[in-house]
């Protein structure tokens, strides 16, 4: 449809003496919400200025004017262009999809361009639990969706593998653990340590000094404390590698906090050369109240740095390594903040590239309505949801379709799809309570609706493929005359447009939504146009549903969901 709507806005441009560029006219052009209003719409209220017309007027003369092959009709009804397409072009759109394939819906905005993604980052020696869903499946997200349009990307995974939480982890492990209920029980073992720490240190604040020495040492190099913090960051990605292959996700690098211990320096050394650097009560500060924010503190009194520091040298590293066009940060809304004051800082250094630096806030998410917290224990461990929803898939597979092969990784990609669909099909800066009930709920507009319409697909082309009845082929030349048809292809055709629009916005439930409506578009379809029948096969029918697996399954594969083709 976008080429069609740049056509019709080019052909609109010519009529209307342009008054408004092509641009603006295409920004304008609508889809009508009922199918008898036509298949595009364009408001002329904002020509009835500049050419003196009311907009009904303006409305029917374009009507009456308008050359364009792919239409049908042309109406003016209340101050609207209504154009209806002829019933040939939805044909020719399943036929593009059919050629191009997986290729449909792909855009070259980011030909030769590079972005990085910092998502997901899980601090080290606690668990994956549900307050990461958010930052893992929007981050992987946005970078299908950049990956879609031919960017080059780089997906990072910037563990918190570093400060003073480390020094407790060492007390408590020396105070509480031991080697062998690690090694069994794995981060499970390192998260009930550092609670335990918590809960102690509530009765006797002096333990917070006594960690505070573990990390001390830790930043001296103390082989013994190195050795123990390698160690959990070992256990840790392990684990969470668990977790990133049941999404699909891998990354390109997990460099942490760490890594850049050695790069802050020369940052520090800059912003003092450049004037920036000034001192408040000991600790050093860049004032940034002419910018209406608070000071970005960038030194503690005692010299030791702190997460702007980190994020300044890791930027500037990651511009040197991978000369990034974009390099974008999605984390929880509620450190907006953060992210503006050391972008302002970036600026300040004078750095060129400050404003290719990009923040994706996303809602904050409660359990009931507590906010999460693993010092506390208010979490929900992300591979326990997974397997409980899991569980409850494999229970429906086994009731319904006990004959299925593989049953334990359908029921596997049904159960996690479940959860992500959930999760974004809000918008990502919504605030949410998480619900269990709600997450593993499979009725209505969910994940497993989408993957089974999916899987519907997919049987449908297993079986027209194997039909002994000869196929119509002549059918192929006609154009769709139902209803239903026609309303599927118009769906498909739309997904080019939902691409661009989700990844400017950076929002996954633009993909998300838009595969709901193919899935509602499909199954009307489905229920009211036979495909296979004793006689014959509709291949007109079965190229429709084939176009239909393409694009529901490219959907479905920029928000993480895998795509069973036997449910």
């Amino acid at each position: 449809m976008i080429e069609l709507k740049k056509k019709t806005a080019q052909a609109i441009f010519g009529l209307t003496g342009g008054v408004l560029s092509v641009d603006e006219i295409f920004s304008c052009l609508e889809y009508p919400p009922d199918s008898s209003m036509g298949d595009l719409a364009l408001p002329c209220f904002r020509f009835a200025k500049t050419m003196r017309k009311n907009p009904a007027v303006i409305a029917k003369e374009l009507a009456d004017s308008l050359c364009l092959d792919e239409a049908e009709s042309a109406s003016a009804v209340a101050g609207y262009l209504n154009i209806k397409i002829k019933k040939e072009y939805w044909k020719s759109v399943v036929d593009r999809i059919n050629s191009l394939g997986d290729d449909y819906g792909k855009n070259d905005s980011g030909a030769g361009k590079t972005v990085v993604i910092d998502y997901s980052s899980p601090n080290v020696a606690k668990p994956f639990h549900i307050g990461h869903l958010g930052t893992t499946v929007i981050g992987h997200t946005i970078k299908n969706l950049h990956e879609f349009s031919g960017y080059r990307c780089i997906g990072i995974n910037h563990l918190g593998d570093w400060g003073t939480q480390f020094g407790k982890e060492i007390y408590a492990y020396r105070r509480w653990g031991s080697k062998e209920a690690v090694e069994k029980n794995g981060i499970d073992e390192l998260v009930s340590i550092y609670v335990k720490f918590h809960e102690e240190a509530e009765k006797d604040p002096s333990l917070n000094d006594l960690a505070r020495e573990e990390f001390r040492k830790l930043e001296q190099n103390d082989p013994e404390n190195i050795a123990l913090w390698k160690w959990f960051i070992d256990i840790s990605i392990a684990e969470y590698k668990k977790t990133y292959e049941l999404l699909g996700i891998k990354f390109d690098s997990y460099c942490g906090e760490s890594f850049y211990t050695d790069k802050m320096q020369e940052q520090i050394d800059i912003m003092r050369e450049k004037g920036l650097l000034e001192l408040d009560d000991g600790a050093s500060i860049v004032n940034l109240e002419k910018y209406g924010m608070p000071p970005c503190l960038i030194l503690k009194r005692d010299g030791s740095t702190l997460y702007p520091t980190r994020d300044i040298a890791a930027a500037v590293y990651r511009k040197r390594t991978y000369d990034f066009d974009k390099c974008i940060y999605v984390t929880s809304s509620g450190q907006s903040l953060h992210f503006a004051q050391w972008f302002k800082v970036v600026e300040l250094m004078g750095y060129d590239w400050y404003d290719r630096l990009v923040h994706i806030p996303y809602g904050t998410l409660s359990i009931g309505g507590e906010k999460l917290a693993t010092r506390t224990g208010n979490v929900i461990l992300l591979k326990d949801l997974f397997n409980t929803a899991t569980e409850k898939c494999l229970e429906i597979i086994n009731e319904k379709n006990p004959g299925l092969e593989d049953k334990k990784s359908v029921a596997s990609a049904i159960g996690v799809g479940a959860v992500v669909f959930h999760y974004l099909l809000n918008s990502r800066i919504k605030d949410s309570d998480f619900s269990m009930e709600a997450a593993l709920s499979f009725d209505g507009n969910t994940g497993p609706y989408a993957q089974y319409t999916y899987a519907r697909c997919c049987s449908i082309l297993e079986k027209a493929g194997a039909c002994e009845a000869a196929a119509d082929d002549k059918d192929t030349q006609l154009p769709f005359e139902r209803d239903s048809e026609i309303a599927l292809a118009k769906e498909l055709a739309r997904f080019p447009e939902v691409v661009i629009a989700a990844l400017e916005e950076y929002e996954p439930c633009d993909i998300t939504r838009y595969a709901l409506d193919i899935c509602t578009a499909f199954n009307k379809f489905y229920q009211e146009c036979r495909i296979i029948s004793d006689t014959g096969v509709n291949m007109a029918r079965v190229r429709l549903v084939s176009a239909a697996k393409t694009v529901l399954g490219s959907a479905l594969h920029i928000i993480c969901m895998k795509t069973p083709s036997k449910i």
